[in-house]
């Protein structure tokens, strides 16, 4: 097992901000977050390019990697420091033709198999769960933080552990897995004291 290549991953969706979207990104990056994925699920090619544009611009003033979601031909025309893949995604081989060696490319898993096959495609790291219940993962019920603990122990690459996770519950990580948050930053009212919590797995960082 490898340590995590970001300690705290922001899945940046402009609707689901709180506030002025640049706002809660400066906030979230002053407590803590180390890289920034771009997940814009409803957004065509030509609108997550454009606002891809905007983030990217921010993300090098701010010297933070910028990770796009799904789609390797925008990650590609943005300059990004690399795509993060779905297991329905281009395949992780194709996406390395694609950007080539120096791009990062991370491989969403969600089974003790998956996570344990990642590393024979290529991929870089690999997001885990969900952990917890996510409604922006459409997930109901997640597989638990036992689950996760069975997946470090197998893990051949580093590992962000994804889905549902709060300040409330982000104690139950272990951190020899790094932290991926969408709702829980993007929503929150105070985005630094929030990413504090969750890079410190301290719930009492928020009262």
């Amino acid at each position: 097992m490898r340590p995590p290549i970001f300690r705290l991953c922001m899945l940046f969706t402009r609707e689901l901000c709180a506030g002025d979207p640049f706002v809660v990104l400066d906030q979230a990056i002053d407590g803590g977050v180390d890289c920034v994925q771009l997940r814009e699920k409803e957004m065509s090619s030509r609108e997550l390019f454009e606002w891809g544009g905007e983030v990217s611009a921010y993300c090098k003033s701010r010297e933070v990697p910028l990770i796009v979601n799904d789609s390797v031909e925008v990650a590609i025309a943005l300059g990004a420091a690399g795509v993060h893949l779905g297991q329905d995604d281009m395949h992780v081989e194709d996406a390395r033709k694609l950007l080539g060696a120096n791009c990062l490319i991370g491989l969403s898993t969600h089974t003790l198999e998956e996570a344990d096959d990642a590393v024979e495609f290529g991929a870089d790291y690999i997001g885990f769960g969900p952990v917890f219940a996510s409604s922006t993962r459409g997930n109901e019920q997640g597989l638990g933080p036992e689950h996760l603990a069975a997946a470090l122990a197998i893990a051949r690459l580093p590992m962000l552990a994804i889905g549902g996770i709060q300040s409330d519950n982000c104690w139950m990580i272990p951190e020899q897995a790094g932290v991926a948050a969408s709702f829980a930053l993007c929503s929150a009212e105070d985005p630094n004291r929030t990413a504090k919590a969750l890079l410190n797995r301290d719930s009492s960082a928020t009262r």
